[in-house]
């Protein structure tokens, strides 16, 4: 009885009889497997660092250590929320650092002010930040390339001067909550589970978590294909009738409230805040920190935050001054935007797989002229 058409046959055919073969798919494993074994791989390496993060690394580290690496994955997500607008909206912001210190000024009045428990005021910082950066965002929806990036920076110093002019919250009272003639200025309040500093990196981390599980959750969903489309190209993106003004916004709004959620963790780590500590000209390091970890990746925000961070804490432990962060900064950026656009989080990998073949070709090489010389 002949087969039907597209049913494969169950029985060998003659030529694959004479020569052994079988179906190469038959000695494939069973495909639902595969899938399954391979996806529970990386969530399992994730957890597995992340619970030597919170468990183990705070023991193992001086409190000098501990203290930048908590700088460090409070600058992550700032780093998260710049790449989702640059990798994967096409945006290039250079306010970013104007928006981290909104969201320190609006945590510290409110930590001053009240005695919310601290997961509310970071909710808080990050949802009025989301407010204002949006409202921010708005002049900018009609620009792109070089004059969005302008645009932000300009917007960037305008906050950068409202804030060397009202201060930072210090106890006092009013809507600024400066008090000048305050001799012994009270430490920004920490959460009451975590005074101390490796109790404070561990929250911090779990925050910083939560902060990429949820810019995650938007890149993985509807809001993330609308934001590909329009980094692709906006004019087919409103041609397949994706609304760009409305994903712009929500793009400008889901950076700001991360990183308003970031300037609430800074100022329960830092427990002083001056003006003088956000310069307009950190968001344009920021974004060089963040080209060279990696734009289209998550990690690559992870990657920025220890360039931003625990590379000056290890060059100043070390006895050589930080200023050369900017030359070294300049040329990772030259070298990103030269040979590879998605950042060391992809460039560096690929280098050392490519030094393993080199290496293990090398030794095979070698080997049998080894076993040749002893006989």
């Amino acid at each position: 009885m002949a087969n039907p058409a597209g049913v494969r046959s169950e029985e060998p055919t003659k030529a694959t009889e004479a020569t052994g073969a079988s179906d190469p798919a038959a000695r494939r494993p069973p495909a639902s497997r595969v899938p399954e074994a391979s996806a529970l791989v990386r969530p399992a390496v994730i957890v597995a660092l992340l619970a030597f993060v919170l468990l183990a690394l705070p023991s193992l580290l001086s409190l000098y250590y501990v203290d930048a690496l908590t700088q460090a994955a409070i600058y992550s997500i700032v780093a998260l929320g710049l790449g989702l607008l640059v990798g994967r909206v096409g945006m290039v912001s250079l306010g970013q650092a104007a928006v981290l210190a909104m969201g320190a000024w609006v945590a510290a009045r409110i930590l001053f002010a009240t005695g919310l428990p601290y997961p509310i005021v970071l909710l808080a910082a990050g949802l009025i930040t989301m407010v204002l950066g949006t409202l921010v965002g708005l002049p900018a929806l009609r620009l792109s390339g070089l004059y969005l990036a302008l645009i932000t920076l300009m917007l960037a110093g305008a906050i950068t001067v409202v804030l060397a002019s009202i201060n930072f919250p210090n106890g006092g009272h009013g809507f600024t909550g400066y008090n000048a003639s305050t001799v012994h200025i009270p430490p920004i309040r920490r959460p009451s589970i975590a005074t101390t500093d490796p109790a404070y990196f561990r929250y911090v981390v779990i925050v910083a978590a939560l902060m990429f599980l949820l810019v995650l959750a938007h890149v993985s969903l509807r809001p993330g294909r609308a934001w590909a489309a329009i980094r692709q190209s906006e004019s087919a993106a409103l041609a397949a009738g994706i609304n760009t003004t409305l994903y712009k916004l929500w793009a400008f709004a889901l950076a700001s409230f991360v990183t308003g959620v970031a300037g609430g963790l800074l100022a329960g780590g830092s427990r002083y805040l001056y003006s003088i500590d956000f310069q307009t000209q950190d968001s344009i390091t920021l974004l060089a920190v963040v080209l060279m970890g990696g734009i289209y990746s998550i990690w690559g925000a992870i990657v920025a935050g220890l360039l931003l961070e625990l590379l000056p804490a290890l060059l100043n432990s070390w006895g050589v001054s930080a200023d050369w962060l900017t030359i070294l900064f300049g040329v990772g950026v030259l070298q990103v935007l030269t040979t590879a656009p998605a950042g060391l989080v992809d460039q560096v990998p690929k280098d050392l797989a490519r030094l393993g073949r080199l290496v293990l070709g090398l030794f095979r090489r070698t080997a049998p002229a080894t076993g040749s010389s002893s006989k």
